[in-house]
């Protein structure tokens, strides 16, 4: 396979990594503060997400380190499109202003 197809093909396996790894750690947040246990949502979602992305690094890998360090790029870049895409829809500006103004 041509050396860039496969360096692509490992960045685009460390986004899908990164948004598995980022997107279960939202979740995780979610549904572990509404738990009784939140302690073994914390735990049980850590231990999977890293060894599904230790896992994913390794045979992505497959022994040569700049495929390893392009699929570490695409996690890092996961985060930040995770982040947007899970952040909480917001009030208008103007809404916002409203809501500070004087009750009558």
């Amino acid at each position: 396979m041509n050396e860039a197809l496969t360096l692509v093909l490992a960045w685009l396996a460390g986004g899908v990594l990164g948004a598995i790894f980022f997107g279960g750690l939202w979740w995780t947040v979610r549904k572990g503060m509404s738990s009784k246990q939140p302690a073994l949502w914390f735990l049980g979602s850590l231990l999977l997400r890293m060894t599904m992305v230790l896992a994913g690094f390794y045979l992505t890998a497959g022994g040569h380190w700049e495929r390893l360090l392009v699929c570490a790029l695409g996690f890092a870049l996961a985060r930040p499109v995770v982040t947007r895409l899970t952040r909480p829809a917001q009030a208008s500006k103007t809404a916002r202003e409203a809501s500070h103004a004087p009750q009558s």
